[in-house]
Order: structure tokens, then sequence, then C-alpha cells
């Protein structure tokens, strides 16, 4: 099911952005995905969980070869990092840098950051129970995946720099709608589908599977959209990405929550995204082509700090959070991929550019990369 969530992450991006970069936003997904199953399974899994695979297949096949089952389930929430990234940074980046970016993004960044939540690493874990009474709570990746995945995304789109002519010198602004809702919308749905395996499964064993986790992501997808589309104005973009923006909300406290809880920390989320994608597009003019920094950044990191109010036993939750904890570990993770985003793409814009040329980004990152448009209209002699 997450698996099939990078299909969701492909087909929104490549309804969103303009036809002739709908080829790209396929095959970037695609590879990306590629590449970050080499760096994970070379590298980034040993950073996180120190275990590698590099022993005889009768050793990896114990336990009916079930820590290669729990690396292929994580390696999926790896890989999205850059399908997180790749939204923002649509439409202008090359091919290859990107390509660079993923595979040391995959095989260092993300999973240090992992292993300090999800494997006790360095021993923030230790020390922030030590002082508030509780570990940071993070169930599915509300901070691990999304707000690393945003945060790290914000620092791409600004060395990236906006797309040619969408804020010209007279102030005006060049508007680029979707190119294809119903491409949009089914991206959103497959994502939303997968969901469901993204947070209920990180339970990771049978035993500790919820159905409270199942229904926490129901309710939080239920209000991030209703409020989506009441604050948008009915507008399909802002329709389709409000269950997206509850549902990267609820993951972190989607075991702990109550219903209710979860229902209003999808509300919160489904405002974010739409007040912080407006500010972001018109008055700060950071060209965000999805808004991920806005619907995987922040929202992710509202997540995070939900889990500390919402997952209180006064609220109707679990217990076992704390929110000073919950705070802490968001900022860490913000923190981190910010600093990250801004080493990895900071450096590869140094050392070899990011963006396309100006003709290559006027004629579209279809026929510039690929040599062929998502829908040719007709044949060409060579």
């Amino acid at each position: 099911m997450v698996l099939a969530m990078h299909a969701g992450f492909a087909f929104l991006e490549l309804g969103t952005v303009r036809k002739k970069n709908q080829v790209n936003a396929l095959v970037k997904i695609l590879v990306d995905f590629a590449v970050s199953t080499l760096a994970y399974f070379l590298v980034g899994y040993a950073v996180a969980y120190g275990m590698h695979f590099f022993v005889g297949a009768e050793q990896l096949a114990q336990k009916n070869g079930y820590e290669l089952v729990k690396f292929f389930f994580l390696l999926t929430f790896a890989a999205a990092i850059p399908a997180i990234v790749s939204g923002g940074i649509a439409e202008r980046a090359r091919f290859g840098p990107q390509l660079a970016a993923t595979t040391v993004i995959v095989g260092f960044v993300y999973p240090l950051f992992e292993g300090i939540v999800w494997n006790q690493g360095l021993g923030l874990q230790a020390w922030l129970k030590a002082a508030t009474g509780a570990e940071f709570h993070d169930f599915a990746g509300s901070v691990v995946v999304h707000a690393v995945g945003g945060w790290i995304g914000l620092a791409a789109v600004l060395l990236l720099g906006p797309r040619l002519n969408r804020y010209r010198k007279d102030g005006a602004m060049s508007a680029h709608p979707p190119s294809s809702i119903p491409f949009l919308a089914l991206g959103a749905w497959v994502l939303t589908v997968g969901w469901f395996g993204f947070n209920v499964m990180s339970a990771q064993t049978l035993d500790k599977m919820s159905g409270l986790v199942a229904v926490n992501s129901l309710m939080a997808m239920a209000g991030g959209t209703l409020v989506a589309v009441l604050l948008g104005r009915n507008d399909p973009g802002f329709a389709y990405n409000g269950p997206l923006a509850g549902l990267v909300a609820v993951c972190a406290g989607s075991d702990v929550m109550h219903p209710l809880g979860a229902l209003v920390t999808g509300g919160v989320a489904g405002w974010l995204f739409v007040k912080f994608f407006t500010l972001t597009q018109n008055r700060w003019k950071i060209d965000d082509v999805l808004g991920v920094w806005p619907l995987h950044g922040l929202c992710g990191a509202w997540g995070g700090i939900a889990c500390g109010i919402f997952g209180q036993q006064a609220l109707g939750g679990l217990g076992g959070v704390a929110f000073s904890a919950q705070l802490i570990g968001t900022l860490a993770g913000v923190a981190w991929a910010l600093a990250g985003g801004f080493v990895v793409y900071g450096g590869i814009k140094l050392a070899v550019g990011l963006r396309l040329d100006a003709e290559q980004e006027f004629e579209g990152a279809d026929l510039s990369i690929h040599k062929i448009g998502a829908t040719p209209d007709r044949e060409v002699s060579w």
C-alpha cells in the first residue's frame, strides 16, 4: 500500500504541473524510487538501524526474512522524501543533480534522524525521557518523514528560485493552473488509500495493529478535506490536498489520539495548507509548485506538536506523551532537515548546478530531458 503511494505522488505532480512537464513528473518519481532503493539498501538502513545485508541469503531468510520485509516497508517511507521534494522543484530542476541529491538524502540525511527517533540513536530519546518524562512520539512519521521532506524541499525551492516569468518585474504574477484536475485527483486518492497502510502498519507487527489508528486517520482526512474545501472556496486543488494535509498531521499521534482529537488535528492541517500555500505563492513569492512545504513541512510539524496535545488523557487520548518532548523533537527534525537540505542542494548547486537553462525550461522538461511529450500529437521524422 505504501509502495502504491508513489504512484499517487507521481499523478499528483503530473496533474499539477503544466503539460510540458508531465512526462518528467512520472519519470522522476519512478527513478527516484529506484535510486532510493539502492541508497537505503546499501547505506541508509545501516545508518538508521545498525544492520546491513552483506551476509548470505541463508541468514537473510531467517524468521521468514522478516528483516527484509521491515526494510522494504521502511524503504517506502525513505523514498517518500525525494518524492515530496520533487513536487516543490518541479518544472525547472535538472534530472541528474536531483538523483544525486536523492542518493545523499536517502543514504544519510534522512536515516540519521530516523535512527534518532525510531532506534534510540545518539541518545536524544533517552535525554527527552529523563527531562520531560516521555520520549518524542512519532508513530508513523509526521515529523520523521513528512516534516523532514517538506523542510528539505523548502531549502531546495529557495535555492532553485521561481519558474521563469512566474513573478514579473512589474509585480504581476503568471498563473500556472493545474494541467489535469482528474490526474491530480487520482494521485490524491491513491495517496489517501495507501496512507492507511502507511499509518496502520507502522505498528510493524500484527499484534500491535489497532483500529484506533485507522479511524483516527479517517477522521483527520475528513477534517482536512472539509476545512480545505471551505477555505479554498471549492477549489479542487485545495479540496484534494485537504485530505493529504490531515493525513500528514495525524501520522504522529494516530495511535494515541481520540478520533475527535484527530478530527481537529486534520482540520487545523487543512487550514494550514490553504493559508500558507496562498501566502508562499502570492505574498512571499516562493514558487513551491505543489506546496510541499505547507503540506508536508508545516502540517508535519503541526502533527508532531498536536500529538503532544490531543494524545493527553485530559483530551481523551491514551497518554504517555509530553508536549515539551513533542515540541523539542519536532524542532529538532525541522532544524536537521533545513540544514541537510541547504547543504545537499547548495553543494550540488555550487558543483554542477540545479536548474535547467532558460531555453530548456521554456521548452519544458519533457522535451528537454526525455525527448517526448505526454501526448505527442504528430509523428516526428528524424
